[in-house]
């Protein structure tokens, strides 16, 4: 019996064909040629192993709708689609169909991913039209280490056609909405003239949400109005050690009502001791890593973008160095031997002593997370990479692969926290220490940081004490921080935008696209989202007294105080600040008043969620498609008979750059754009503007002043 074997990358190929082989196998041009034993019912075969390059074919309009002015672009939603084997593909798909003639069954080794079960029924449609009754089967396999390959070939399953048919509609729906709002957009604004008249302004279901969190947050830092707090700190030396407590109430937005809270502590003089209470606590070490953890752990720690993990993740998987590297999966399934991977990484000198000591006993099952694709394991390391066989990113990124996987697999970090409660006037205040016992996961998990605090000295319930110091603080609110990779993927992820494969696609294309541009900024101190605070003392009382800033009739009136900052400066980092385009935009179809602006991304998470329902077989792809496209139509409907509104705010809409852009100074921006076609809003540009200047710097100076 012949049999011929598919998969979808050469790497893929070569690999499986290895395993497969013994090693024994021919090269011939495109295939590889060997026996192997399937086991029953094919039992021993003579194998042809050969791939394909993605996928193979494509989906178009046919060659009447090639004129953007006509047909109109809503005619996109209800024309005939064709599919067809793409030029660059066709050898590949005759060389298919020409083994297909020969061989009885087909073995297809496609990633087991929705794409890859689409690539797969593009591979047997291939194949039937070489031999109409081959029979045809798919290996499921989520790394290329021999022994799964080999269980793989021997537990053969049949390909998944819901998964086959929610791929096909993703595919139509992206093209149709994409096409026709793309021709729409581009053909309004192209009346605008200027830089507008010769660019495309692509528009994509996925894109436009992403770039809507990047505007809707630039608008957020915009728009900041930082406001001015008070809070209370109370400090006590015992021993030699200071001991900080906390402000139950945290912080009052109202300074009046702290004076008043304040001085009654003051008066009080004496504070009490409500509660002690020493607890073991734990740091939890991390869940086994999925792609979108990896995604943010790369853009955060690695310094690399979404876009090249996962390039990186690729090659280390089909090197056969990893796991599949997409996957929703943050649970290992208790049949796999985890002890025999990190028996794999004893070897190496960095972190090969901790794996030694789970392998002798210190093995702990992983933590278990709430999702589970049924498809691949968590990311995990297949076999030990030497860092000579890698490159520089490729090391560092597998570094992590392996730190994160031997981190859940052993204990949890263990401490003894303490708390101390007081009661100080009438307000109650807090005191925290944590001592760490058992360091466990962070001695292999170095990204991660648990350290001990001031050791706290001793209280006893009832006890009474005079604080050193009782101090009122002054501060304000900071802005937040623009979005981070790491912030964007989190609510992309959060809110359905995309898979876990194509995030860092989508945020890729907006960049490409020039609706948003990458900047280096430094953040505020706090972690992005609601801004951190600084603060300043306002007023202090020492042992109960008014303090030297005298209580009541300090500098600034009562209470007096000094002013607070207006947030701390944190590190250097990239954030992504929408560019005037990008905004025109998002602004441009929010002020159109949709029920659901595309914009927002409630329309593309419904359709996410839609695929997922066909997966399932809740529904059906001719049913997504009947309702999605209805969806679409009504909104490019509506947008049509708002066009006005999209096209004000494309003339009206803020330069956005958080450094001053080109386009902010119209004689500088026309001259440029007129003379040398630099785009509007071309930041990547601006060092071609700079060696232009310094060649005419007389000519510079006559136009910037």
């Amino acid at each position: 019996m012949r049999v011929l074997c598919v998969a979808e990358k050469p790497s893929i190929s070569k690999a499986v064909a290895d395993h497969l082989s013994g090693g024994s196998k021919q090269m011939f041009i495109k295939n590889y040629s060997f026996d192997f034993d399937f086991g029953q019912p094919w039992g021993r075969c003579n194998v042809t192993m050969t791939c394909v390059t993605g996928h193979l074919t494509g989906m178009v309009f046919p060659s009447a709708f090639n004129n953007w002015a006509y047909p109109p672009p809503e005619s996109l939603f209800n024309a005939d689609v064709l599919t067809q084997v793409d030029d660059d593909k066709k050898s590949i798909a005759a060389n298919i169909e020409s083994q297909a003639r020969s061989c009885q069954a087909l073995v297809i080794w496609t990633d087991c991913d929705r794409e890859g079960e689409h690539i797969g029924s593009e591979i047997r449609a291939a194949a039937l039209k070489g031999n109409k009754n081959i029979q045809v089967k798919r290996a499921r396999f989520s790394n290329i280490e021999r022994a799964h390959v080999l269980s793989a070939a021997r537990h053969l399953v049949m390909l998944d056609e819901r998964q086959v048919h929610a791929v096909e509609a993703r595919i139509e729906l992206d093209l149709r909405i994409g096409f026709a709002f793309t021709r729409f957009i581009t053909n309004s604004l192209r009346a605008l003239g200027g830089p507008l008249e010769d660019k495309v302004l692509s528009y994509g279901a996925c894109q436009f949400p992403t770039l809507g969190f990047v505007v809707e947050r630039y608008f957020r830092v915009k728009d900041f109005v930082p406001e001015t707090f008070w809070s209370i700190k109370v400090r006590y030396n015992r021993k030699g050690i200071d001991v900080n407590f906390s402000w139950a109430r945290s912080r009052l937005f109202d300074r009046l009502s702290v004076i008043i809270l304040y001085e009654r502590c003051l008066r009080a003089k004496i504070a009490k001791v409500t509660k002690v209470q020493e607890r073991p606590t734990k740091k939890f070490k991390p869940l086994p890593l999925t792609t979108v953890e990896l995604q943010k752990a790369a853009t955060r720690m690695l310094r690399m973008t979404g876009q090249q993990a996962m390039n990186i993740a690729e090659s280390l998987y089909n090197k056969g160095f990893i796991s599949y590297p997409r996957t929703e999966t943050d649970r290992f399934d208790k049949g796999m031997d985890l002890r025999a991977l990190c028996a794999k990484q004893v070897q190496d000198n960095r972190w090969g002593g901790f794996a030694q000591g789970l392998v002798d006993g210190r093995f702990s099952q992983p933590r278990e997370g709430r999702n589970d694709d049924k498809a691949h394991p968590p990311i995990h390391p297949v076999t030990y990479a030497a860092p000579t066989v890698l490159s520089p990113d490729e090391a560092r990124l597998y570094e992590y692969v392996v730190r994160r996987f031997l981190a859940c697999c052993s204990d949890d970090a263990k401490g003894l926290a303490t708390d101390i409660e007081i009661d100080y006037g009438g307000e109650s205040f807090s005191a925290h220490g944590v001592i760490v016992l058992e360091r466990n996961y962070l001695d292999v998990f170095v990204y991660e940081k648990w350290n001990s605090s001031a050791e706290l000295p001793k209280f006893v319930v009832g006890e009474q004490f005079q604080p050193a110091e009782a101090l009122m603080t002054e501060g304000q609110t900071s802005k937040p921080n623009y979005l981070t990779e790491a912030d964007l993927i989190a609510l992309m992820d959060a809110n359905g935008i995309g898979t876990d494969a194509t995030m860092a696609e989508h945020i890729q294309k907006i960049q490409d696209r020039q609706y948003v541009d990458v900047v280096n900024l430094r953040g505020s101190q706090g972690d992005g989202d609601d801004g951190d605070v600084e603060e300043a003392p306002a007023t202090r009382g020492g042992r109960g007294g008014r303090g030297s800033r005298g209580g009541r009739g300090g500098a600034r009136g009562r209470g007096g105080g000094a002013g607070g900052g207006s947030g701390g400066q944190g590190k250097m980092g990239k954030y992504f600040v929408p560019t005037k385009l990008g905004v025109a935009l998002i602004l441009g179809f929010d002020r159109m008043n949709f029920e659901t602006s595309l914009g927002k991304p409630f329309l593309r998470r419904e359709m996410e969620m839609k695929m997922k329902a066909i997966c399932e077989g809740r529904t059906t792809k001719a049913a997504v498609l009947q309702e999605s496209i209805g969806q679409y139509r009504r909104v490019f409907i509506q947008s049509q008979e708002k066009v006005n509104v999209l096209k004000t705010v494309g003339t009206q809409a803020p330069s956005c750059s958080v450094a001053t852009p080109i386009s902010s100074h119209p004689i500088l921006a026309g001259f440029l754009f007129a003379n040398l076609g630099f785009p509007f809003n071309d930041l990547q540009g601006l060092s071609r503007v700079c060696v232009w200047l310094r060649m005419f710097s007389r000519m510079a100076q006559l136009v910037i002043a």
